[in-house]
């Protein structure tokens, strides 16, 4: 994905489980090909056992693929031994859901900690801690303890520590699905400032479109094990196409009717409906227009949902098309010829 030199490259790879009581295996990766390029954030994406958790596991050697290869900094990660293992993960930082803080350390020792595994002195271990601390802004919370803070002031000890060695790499596994709105922005304006400014590069595990549309600049789309589709956020996301990441992206937008809606519409508009997509290499909405003008249809909108991403629009907007059938059978032709369009089935 994306230019830039991959630092993450997935080749075939898959990894299976063994099952419960001599059952059949359960393959939680299944022939993986994807490539995350060095300096951006990738989002991963997908419905809970889409296997999101266990491709971050093996990013960071916590899982080893059974079948196929993964290379995570020009290192193949099932040829290295324990020492090549530990220096890979000092290399791989991670945040996690649930923080995994240590309850009877401070701050100040949760951050500390990965640098006391390593070897550090006090006197360098104190620097560092106090320079992470400010980085993340709670430097008035050295001394505090993991129970005195809020979700957020946690998750931040959390980015902290898993900056503590400075890693090339780091791993968010659903980092944000425990806090407020409020907190998710402010956390995730300071993974974007990690990027940015340290250059990190950031794999984001999520089953939220809204953390992948805030910060991501590629995204991977998962289900049953399998990368369904991946590309640039916005290509993906204003023209999916594959079901699941329609899924996501109506969950957000809410630009379709759902079947309730639609049955409610069909009380009321007796035409035929259709959905036009939106995006900003498309010019549906003028088109729509200059062709209504040259036709005897008449068309009403009556659903829709258009937002903004990277400065660009997406979305789709639903209309009713009421005229001859070969008048709306020509109009929708001419409109394809611009965007995607879709008819909605008589319910």
């Amino acid at each position: 994905m994306g230019t830039a030199t991959p630092v993450i490259s997935f080749r075939g790879a898959g990894r299976t489980f063994a099952g419960t009581r001599g059952g059949a295996e359960i393959r939680a990766v299944d022939a993986v090909d994807l490539d995350v390029a060095a300096g951006e954030i990738t989002g991963v994406i997908g419905y809970s056992g889409a296997g999101k958790s266990t491709l971050v596991r093996m990013i960071n050697a916590l899982e080893l693929p059974t079948s196929g290869t993964v290379t995570v900094a020009g290192r193949d990660t099932s040829t290295l031994g324990e020492r090549g293992l530990r220096e890979l993960r000092a290399d791989v930082g991670m945040i996690f859901q649930q923080f995994n803080l240590l309850s009877s350390r401070t701050v100040a020792g949760n951050v500390g900690y990965p640098l006391r595994i390593a070897g550090w002195s006090a006197e360098r271990r104190r620097a560092r801690v106090a320079e992470l601390l400010e980085f993340v802004g709670i430097a008035d919370k050295a001394r505090q303890f993991p129970a005195q803070l809020s979700g957020g002031q946690k998750q931040r000890v959390g980015i902290a520590r898993a900056l503590a060695t400075s890693p090339g790499i780091l791993l968010a596994d659903e980092a944000t699905s425990a806090l407020d709105p409020e907190t998710t922005q402010d956390v995730l304006g300071l993974l974007r400032r990690i990027n940015a400014e340290l250059g990190t590069t950031i794999v984001v595990i999520t089953h939220e479109m809204e953390v992948v549309s805030s910060i991501c600049h590629s995204v991977v789309v998962m289900e049953q094990g399998r990368v369904i589709e991946q590309g640039p956020v916005y290509d993906v996301f204003a023209d999916p196409q594959e079901t699941a990441t329609r899924r996501f992206v109506h969950s957000v937008l809410r630009d379709r009717p759902s079947d309730e809606t639609l049955a409610r519409l069909r009380q009321h508009f007796s035409g035929r409906i259709v959905t036009v997509w939106v995006r900003a290499d498309t010019d549906a909405r003028s088109a729509l227009a200059d062709v209504l003008a040259a036709r005897d249809v008449r068309s009403t909108i009556v659903y829709g949902g258009i937002r903004e991403l990277a400065e660009k629009p997406f979305g789709s907007i639903t209309f009713e098309l009421a005229g001859r059938d070969s008048d709306v059978d020509a109009l929708i032709a001419e409109l394809r010829g611009h965007t995607r369009v879709e008819e909605v089935d008589d319910l």
